[in-house]
Order: C-alpha cells, then structure tokens, then sequence
C-alpha cells in the first residue's frame, strides 16, 4: 500500500471542499473509527451549520484543496464578462453537466455555470432548477471570491454582481 503524500493543510485556514465550497478548518484530531486509528481535518461550513470530518490521507484524493489565487479569481470574474454558452441539448443533460460543474470545486467551472444561467431582467424567467443551479453556483463563487479577497461575502456579491450587470450594458 502506497502512502499518499500528506497536504499541506493546518487550522484557521480556508479551504475548498468539492461538494459544499469553503469551509475552515477548526482542528486536526485522533479518532478510532472501526478499530482503525484516523487522523482527521475537522472542517466547518458556518453557512451551512455543517461540521465535516475528512481523513487527512484522503483529503486531495477526493479534491479538497487550498483557496484560489486572486489571479485565478481574476480570471473567473473574466469568466462572468463572456457571453453565455447554452449548449442545444436537452436540460436534463445540461442540468446534469452544470451540477458536476459545481461539485467538481473548480473555480473557473462555477464562474462558468454563473455565466450561462444568469438572466438580465428583459431575458425570460428561469425555471425552479435552472434557478436553483445558479444559485448554488453564484453562492460557492461568492464565498471562495469574499475568502480569497478578505471581503465579507457582501462586498463579493457586489463584485460579482457589478461583473454581471457590466457584460448586460
């Protein structure tokens, strides 16, 4: 059996959890689980009132990684100002193709999902899934650019939404 390579991971830093966006990590603990001993990142979503436990050897396996440079958030907000890429095929497809873009934790897929799904107030409403996809997309967009800027997650809601309301001018 191969020893993966430990992350470089410590407490009160932020990190990238694939399936639920940024988090904290309070801790690193000890636990028996099974009978196995497991060292573990105790990382907590505030947001979401969620505490998750993640086993320090699986960490980057399962693609929990650090925050984002501020050039890379750059370059997602770049992402916002293109126009719209709707593929034709059906939205079942597509809905399924956006949902693993924003659990896949990639900064730049996100922007990609928020660039797609927004609608300007004279485009045609979004349906219940459409609506609840972007939203999802925008949420983890605006938590990993307010974690990453230093900002409250207003002032990156801001930032995303003045991108946003640029490329509709």
């Amino acid at each position: 059996m191969t020893k993966t390579k430990k992350p470089e991971f410590r407490p009160n830093e932020f990190v990238v959890y694939p399936a639920h966006g940024v988090g904290k990590i309070i801790s690193i603990e000890e636990q028996e689980i099974a009978g196995l001993h497991l060292e573990l990142f105790v990382i907590s979503f505030e947001k979401d009132k969620m505490t998750l436990r993640v086993p320090t050897h699986k960490a980057t396996e399962i693609g929990m990684r650090q925050l984002s440079s501020p050039d890379i958030v750059t370059k997602a907000l770049d992402t916002l100002k293109g126009k719209a890429r709707v593929k034709r095929a059906m939205w079942s497809r597509r809905a399924q193709e956006y949902e693993q873009k924003i659990n896949s934790g990639d900064l730049l897929s996100i922007a990609e999902v928020v660039r797609d799904l927004h609608r300007t107030d004279d485009q045609r409403e979004q349906s219940y899934s459409e609506r609840q996809l972007y939203e999802a997309a925008l949420e983890r967009l605006t938590r990993e650019v307010a974690a990453v800027s230093g900002v409250d997650e207003a002032g990156a809601q801001k930032k995303v939404d003045d991108v946003l309301l640029s490329r509709a001018a």
